[in-house]
């Protein structure tokens, strides 16, 4: 997605539409329209204009982990053998490829990586956790299996200007 004007500012029924859209992804552009306080098309050309500026990256779902068998989540810290952008870049591509790693974070601190894992039990954190260490260069890892989530990410914070 192409990058928003560095000089450009969004007045407060773009912020408007973006805090309405983050939490009702599927709201219509009537109702969208009427809840920002302006008519059905002037609001959808805003809404295309955010997505075409990459202000909106997509729009999805919040799904049931618990439902879907994937109730179960971990933090692991990795750290590398060696800092070198070769085995960074070997380590990220390796990454991707686990579908439990639902993110992966590179970090300043005291390792390299922390990354969250989305799993259905001790046995299959067993299985993802024995992919991440065979990724060649990972020297050491640490986990913290998460026993409540006391809060979660709803979004971004949306200042009014």
């Amino acid at each position: 997605m192409p990058n928003p004007p560095k000089n450009r500012t969004l007045d407060r029924i773009d912020l408007n539409i973006l805090s309405t859209l983050q939490s009702h992804g599927r709201i219509s552009n009537v109702q969208l329209a009427n809840d920002v306080g302006l008519s059905a098309s002037p609001c959808l050309d805003r809404v295309k204009r955010l997505e075409s500026e990459g202000y909106i990256e997509r729009y999805g779902a919040k799904l049931n982990a618990s439902k879907l068998k994937f109730g179960m989540s971990a933090f692991v810290q990795v750290t590398l053998e060696r800092t070198t952008s070769e085995l960074f870049e070997s380590f990220q591509n390796a990454i991707q490829n686990i579908d439990q790693v639902a993110e992966c974070h590179m970090v300043a601190g005291g390792f390299d990586y922390l990354i969250k894992i989305r799993i259905a039990d001790m046995e299959a954190y067993r299985q993802v956790l024995g992919t991440i260490v065979d990724i060649p260069g990972v020297a050491k890892n640490h986990t913290y299996v998460v026993i409540e989530q006391v809060k979660e990410d709803n979004g971004l914070v949306l200042l009014q200007p």
